[in-house]
């Protein structure tokens, strides 16, 4: 997720510089920006359920211990 928004950017800021429209190329950035923060967003929720399930799997591990 975001890397299309990225590339849409990317292309849109390269349109708004050949035509002259600074309008077009700033926006162009935003939608780059926007990708990136998309980008780190799903990488950050990533990471959370990766530590989410390792937790899971630790209180299971606690508690089969506990029951021997």
């Amino acid at each position: 997720m975001g890397a299309g928004e990225q590339v849409k950017g990317k292309v849109k800021g390269a349109v708004g510089g050949l035509t002259d429209d600074d309008a077009l190329e700033e926006e162009g950035r935003a939608q780059e920006k926007k990708g990136q923060a998309e980008r780190r967003a799903g990488e950050e929720r990533a990471k959370a359920k990766a530590h989410e399930a390792k937790a899971r799997e630790k209180e299971m591990e606690q508690d089969f211990a506990d029951t021997d």
